[in-house]
Parts: C-alpha cells; sequence; structure tokens
C-alpha cells in the first residue's frame, strides 16, 4: 500500500546523504492522557450524532480504557463495528462539531512530559512522528498541534459524495504500525537503530522492536513485563498541561480541512468503543 498513509503534517524533508533519525510515538495514553477519539463524545451528543445512553457508555469505555487499555481481540470488534457505523456519515456536518471542540478538548490532555520530550527531540534534530491506531482525521490535527513533522494513522474511505463508504482503506495497528515505520525509514532515510519508539501498550510491540531505541509510556501490564525482561526505559507520565500555558504566545496553526474530517474517524472509534464497553458490562452481569 506504500507510505500513502504517512501523513506529512509539516513536511520539511529532503533528501540527506547521511543517515537520519527520527522518534516515533503512540499516541492514546503516550501522547495525550485519554482516548483521542472518547474525548470527542460530548461534542457529538450535542450536534445530534449520538444519544444520551451512547454518552454514558462513553463515560464508561473511557474508564475501562484508562484502566487496562483494549488488547487484540477488543480492537477488532471495534474495528469492525466502527466500520459499519461511519457509513453514510456527512463530513460537512461534523466539521462544525470538531472545529469548534478539537483545541479545547484535546489541549487540556496533552502530557507535559511528552510535549517535553518532543521538544527534545526536534533540538536534537530528528524528526517526530505520530503512530496511532486512531483515525487520521484525529490524528492529523493532533499532530499539528504538537508540531509532529508526520503522522501515520487509519484512513478510511470516502466516497465522491463526502460520506464514509464505511470501508477501511488503512489500519495502523500492530505489525503495520511496524511496516509503516520502516518504508518512511526506506524513503526518509532514517537509521533505525538509532531511532527512538514510545508506546503503552503490549499490542505496539512490532512498532518498539522495529528501532533501536524502544520506551515504554505508561506501560499496560504485558508491556511492562516485556519492557523489563528486555530492559527497556519505562517512563511514567502524570501531568497534563494546557500547551498554551505551557509554552506562552503559542499559536495554534489552522487546519481547516484536517479539521474537517476530524470528527468522522474519532465518532466512529468512540461509538465502537461504547459498543464493546456495552457488550463487556453485559457478559460481567451474565
Amino acid at each position: 500500500m506504500g507510505c500513502a498513509y504517512a501523513q506529512g503534517v509539516e513536511n520539511h524533508s529532503s533528501p540527506h546523504s547521511s543517515p537520519r533519525t527520527a522518534a516515533f510515538f503512540d499516541l492514546d495514553k503516550t501522547v495525550i492522557a485519554k482516548s483521542s477519539t472518547l474525548t470527542f463524545s460530548k461534542s457529538f451528543y450535542q450536534g445530534g450524532l449520538i444519544n444520551r445512553r451512547a454518552v454514558m457508555r462513553t463515560a464508561y469505555a473511557q474508564f475501562v480504557f484508562l484502566a487496562g487499555g483494549a488488547d487484540h481481540d477488543q480492537m477488532e470488534r471495534m474495528r469492525t463495528y466502527l466500520s459499519a457505523l461511519c457509513r453514510g456519515w456527512n463530513v460537512g456536518q461534523v466539521k462544525e462539531l470538531v472545529a469548534e471542540t478539537l483545541h479545547d478538548l484535546i489541549d487540556p490532555i496533552i502530557y507535559d512530559e511528552a510535549a517535553s520530550l518532543i521538544e527534545e527531540h526536534h533540538t536534537a534534530g530528528r524528526d517526530v512522528v505520530i503512530v496511532s491506531t486512531s483515525g487520521a482525521e484525529v490524528v492529523e490535527p493532533i499532530g499539528a498541534l504538537l508540531g509532529a513533522d508526520r503522522v501515520v494513522a487509519t484512513r478510511m474511505v470516502v466516497g465522491d459524495d463526502g460520506c464514509f463508504t464505511g470501508e477501511v482503506e488503512y489500519y495502523a495497528y500492530g505489525p503495520t504500525k511496524a511496516e509503516a515505520i520502516r518504508e518512511l525509514a526506506a524513503s526518509e532515510g532514517y537509521d533505525l537503530a538509532r531511532c527512538y519508539a514510545y508506546s503503552d501498550s503490549a499490542t505496539d510491540l512490532p512498532m518498539l522492536e522495529a528501532v533501536g531505541r524502544p520506551h515504554a509510556v505508561n506501560p499496560d501490564r504485558a508491556l511492562r513485563r516485556e519492557a523489563l525482561a528486555r530492559e527497556w526505559p519505562v517512563l511514567d507520565f502524570h501531568r497534563p498541561v494546557r500547551l498554551k500555558q505551557r509554552i506562552p504566545g503559542l499559536s495554534v496553526p489552522a487546519r481547516p480541512v484536517l479539521v474537517a474530517a476530524a470528527a468522522i474517524g474519532a465518532a466512529a472509534a468512540t461509538a465502537g468503543l461504547v459498543w464493546y464497553a456495552g457488550r463487556r458490562r453485559a457478559a460481567t452481569a451474565a
């Protein structure tokens, strides 16, 4: 599929004769303190895209996600459900909702430690790449906010009518993240042995294994075990802070096209987690 899914947020790349380096960051619970998709549930409720019951279930799903994350089977169920859910959603309708709330919702949940780390990598001359299973429509604006050079994220098919068809064009998950990193390394000249990677989830082991300097951030149990066994650094991030408070005078770049699409991927994934949370609660009750 090539690197068509590797979107340059601010692409300053040019051919280099010597190997370059990059830092690859997962997004949810690594750079931001919550699920990037679930965070939009209130906005979608106010816009009429989801009902009150879904909002309550979303709150529960957010709790489940923060408590233990989602394993492979859960992610697969969510992918199947969200693909069907978003079919026919109009980009124009959701554009207003996300444009009004994107920065207010995401900016306060960015980890201060992650923002500092991104700055350090840029200062050292490394590219910063966000690699996330969340929809590109969500990840790209967040990447722009963080000053990332590129993003790799899940992409869904949009029809000629400007609506999602319900099909997934590219799923940035597990081994496909590692494949994307290797393709970027080949096209951009990254020396993976000198590159860094950061994630909270054991599902990202292929991505972490693809670089010479992997780091576990707020790791789930499985990843913590692996990190300790392999003697990888384990980082704990605890301090979400508004970027505007952290960097006085910061001007958030306007990304109207990216913001326009953000709600579709976010809403779809939100509903997928809502659906899973309901199933899990029902199974527990049974």
